[in-house]
């Protein structure tokens, strides 16, 4: 069984829920605390053992190439004012040279479209897939846990949970079928479907192991929901040949694309922190407190 090597991050998207902030600032690098959110999602990846990391761009965003190169007059800064333990940090948060590769989006047309302009890039072999909105927070990976299923079932394998059953039409949603190993076998998959019409309330939460031939599918792959070439769609084209598993990821997700997801995931990530936590639980409550009133 081949190796997941290669992780693919569309962050071509332009941000609109953000704006004015997005105007110069992409939305993949506004902070959760004091890292940006493609950061997150990247030592995600790096946990699980990726050791090919390809960003598919959009106009703007330069700014996460610049961030992911080597930065030698901070470096040398750093080390010159003996901040040695910040700049041990941020040279281990630095990729290796010759494991990131961007390329670009040039038109906004979805998801499906945006993996399939990393096909060049990945090539012929398996490859995760983890869209940068979506902020995990677990004592494990997302994307670990999922490696070491596919090591047992191999196929294609979507992480899911758990959603409001009022809230599937927002939502891309998986039939779940017979469990096997430590996830279980899809038999549906459906881009937002319409109120009560979906097959479960298990929604697809951005983070995805798929077999190359996928590329082959989304080439053609019409536009669908949203008049956008739609990832779920040529899944479920490829589950007519080939099996998908889904995995049930325990921690907690947060969608960072969205103003609530954000702020939620900031207050979340700061608890999180010996050397936060006391500091904020106090003028949150204090927060909550005046708000109650």
């Amino acid at each position: 069984m081949r190796k997941i090597r290669k992780a693919v991050f569309p962050v071509g998207g332009l941000g609109t829920r953000f704006l004015p902030a997005t105007k110069t600032v992409p939305k993949e690098m506004l902070t959760v605390v004091d890292k940006p959110v493609i950061q997150y999602v990247v030592d995600e990846a790096r946990a699980a053992g990726i050791e090919h990391l390809i960003f598919v761009t959009g106009r703007n965003k330069a700014v996460i190439e610049d961030y992911f190169d080597a930065q030698v007059e901070l470096y040398t800064t750093l080390a010159e004012r003996g901040k040695t333990e910040a700049l041990a940090h941020m040279q281990d948060l630095q990729p290796s040279p010759g494991t990131t590769s961007f390329t670009r989006q040039q038109e906004p047309l979805g998801l499906g479209h945006a993996v399939w302009c990393a096909r060049e890039l990945v090539g012929d072999e398996p490859f995760a897939l983890l869209l940068p909105d979506m902020v995990m927070q677990a004592r494990k990976g997302c994307l670990a846990e999922m490696v070491e299923l596919y090591s047992e079932t191999g196929g294609n394998i979507i992480a899911v949970q758990e959603c409001d059953p009022e809230e599937t039409h927002q939502y891309g949603i998986v039939g779940k079928g017979r469990d096997i190993a430590h996830g279980f076998e899809i038999t549906a998959m459906v881009e937002k479907p319409p109120r009560g019409m979906a097959p479960s309330n298990l929604f697809i939460n951005g983070r995805y192991i798929l077999q190359p031939e996928i590329f082959h599918i989304l080439a053609s792959q019409e536009r669908g929901s949203g008049n956008e070439i739609q990832l779920t769609d040529a899944m479920v084209k490829l589950a007519g040949k080939e099996p998908f598993y889904g995995f049930r990821f325990a921690g907690r997700t947060y969608d960072c694309g969205s103003k609530t997801g954000f702020i939620e995931a900031n207050v979340a990530f700061a608890l999180e922190r010996g050397d936060m936590r006391d500091k904020v639980m106090e003028p949150l409550a204090a927060l909550l407190a005046q708000h109650d009133k």
